[in-house]
């Protein structure tokens, strides 16, 4: 299935669609998710809080999305968060260097590199202006933070690039309110912005995204992962700087040094099992280990879990160890104490980090989600992941039906995600709630009438099943229910 293909149905249904569409020349990187898309993206965000936050007994805030420009001094983003881009001479299009070599020779650019290396590249490939063809200027810094001004003084502050600093200032707070010990884990989920130079992607790559952030604080020293035998055994997919491919598993990857201790093993683990339950399957995910030349500036070692989609492959989260430089950097520009105790020892705690594109993950969903059967589409979302758990139908309008559908409707929605629908053929509706990825059909018929039964209609298999009337919200609970978490 190509991007253009899922793009096309998930606008065509509403799961998003470009903000502001109904203006021209409305800025891109900016999505509207629709009624669909919302609940598919709730289902998810939901999905990983069950496996990921209360599976692992972690703490959830929600931060600010406006932080002082103090943070992010000391943060380093406002020195470091920078994209590079190159402006053609002619039409003033502007474009990131690492994205036109790649398309134009079909091969990665590392993200890393030197002004004047991307400048070579570009000669090398004879990249020239994607609008109008004419030559492009030498490489330039962009740095991709967006400015507000607080008040009518206007004090300069920033909407923040990633969700994690709110966690990193307010660690201290947190670790003494919340009488936790380490290691924890502080997980948060909501916006960021990133003021891209050109996106063009989607839900790939946008201005102003979702994403769920965990820090998992911990003291260097002792990194025995209490609850590493849960996962000991789970294989990882594994891509070395040098290109090996190896699917090992954990225990295994950490006597081979690919991972650096049970810790980090542990969370690699649990982010396969979350994308797995997500409904991508484990061939398609690989954590790929980045060579120092492509970690962040801040990164000590860096795994990115990517998934294998139509466009290659796309990082899904970034997963980083982070050593005490956050801590330590903001502990020093605000003169607060960022130490805690540790079993009697006075600790700077380091942090692994797991940062999820939710934007990206949804896509990928969709994507591996969309199946064709001659000239019908489907969507095979999980259950528990669909926006809607069931359609109900009456077969005929007329004969009563139609009452007692929307009895039956009335009777359901209260408990589950469900819609009437009442036009069209049978058939008809069953396609367009395919099409949708509802995972199941109630339909009313006249043997409804007589004994008080409906017919549940199964999307992926297309097998059907009577139910008693009163017992359709308890069957449809049992057959969109989460999976159970890992003891």
């Amino acid at each position: 299935m190509s991007f253009d293909e899922v793009t096309r149905l998930a606008q065509q249904k509403g799961f998003f669609f470009k903000s502001a569409d109904s203006y021209p020349n409305s800025p891109a990187g900016f999505l509207d998710y629709g009624p669909l898309g919302v609940a598919l993206r709730n289902n998810f965000v939901e999905l990983w809080r069950r496996m990921v936050v209360k599976g692992d007994s972690m703490l959830e805030i929600d931060g600010s999305q406006i932080l002082p420009k103090a943070v992010f001094e000391a943060s380093g983003h406002l020195s470091n968060f920078t994209d590079p881009f190159v402006r053609c001479g002619k039409c003033g299009s502007v474009f990131r260097p690492d994205k036109l070599v790649e398309e134009k020779t079909g091969k990665g650019v590392a993200e890393k590199l030197t002004d004047g290396e991307y400048d070579s590249l570009m000669q090398e490939s004879g990249v020239k202006c994607l609008k109008c063809g004419s030559k492009l200027s030498g490489t330039s810094r962009f740095n991709m933070m967006f400015r507000v001004g607080i008040g009518p003084l206007q004090d300069e502050a920033y909407l923040r690039p990633e969700t994690c600093q709110s966690i990193f200032v307010d660690f201290p707070l947190l670790f003494k309110t919340q009488r936790v010990k380490l290691p924890v884990g502080i997980a948060q989920v909501g916006r960021s912005f990133r003021n891209e130079i050109a996106p063009r992607q989607g839900l790939l790559r946008m201005r102003e995204l979702n994403q769920a952030e965990v820090e998992v604080f911990f003291n260097p020293k002792n990194t025995e992962d209490p609850k590493f035998e849960r996962f000991a055994n789970d294989t990882i997919p594994l891509r070395d700087p040098s290109g090996r491919e190896s699917v090992v598993s954990v225990k295994e990857a950490i006597a081979q040094g690919d991972i650096p201790n049970r810790l980090v093993g542990h969370y690699l683990a649990l982010l396969v099992r979350l994308y797995e339950a997500a409904g991508l399957r484990r061939e398609m995910l690989r954590f790929r280990v980045l060579a120092d030349e492509d970690r962040a500036f801040y990164s000590k070692s860096a795994y990115d879990l990517e998934a294998h989609l139509s466009v290659g492959w796309v990082e899904l989260v970034a997963c980083n160890y982070r050593g005490d430089y956050d801590l330590g950097r903001h502990s020093q520009a605000s003169g607060t104490e960022f130490t805690v105790d540790d079993n009697g020892e006075k600790v700077l705690p380091h942090v692994f980090e797991l940062s999820m594109g939710v934007d990206r993950t949804i896509y990928a969903i969709l994507e591996s989600s969309m199946k064709t059967d001659g000239d019908r589409r489907s969507l095979a979302f999980l259950p528990y992941l669909s926006p809607f758990k069931a359609g109900v139908f009456p077969l005929v309008n007329k004969d009563g039906l139609e009452e007692k559908a929307r009895g039956i409707y009335e009777e359901l929605r209260g408990a589950l995600d469900v819609f009437y629908d009442d036009s069209g053929s049978i058939g008809r509706r069953y396609a367009r709630a395919d099409e949708i990825g509802v995972p199941f059909c109630i339909t009313v018929d006249h043997d409804t009438l007589n004994d008080g039964t409906a017919t549940i209609r199964s999307r992926d298999s297309r097998s059907q099943e009577r139910v008693e009337v009163s017992s359709l919200a308890d069957r449809l609970a049992q057959l969109s229910r989460y999976p159970n978490l890992p003891r």
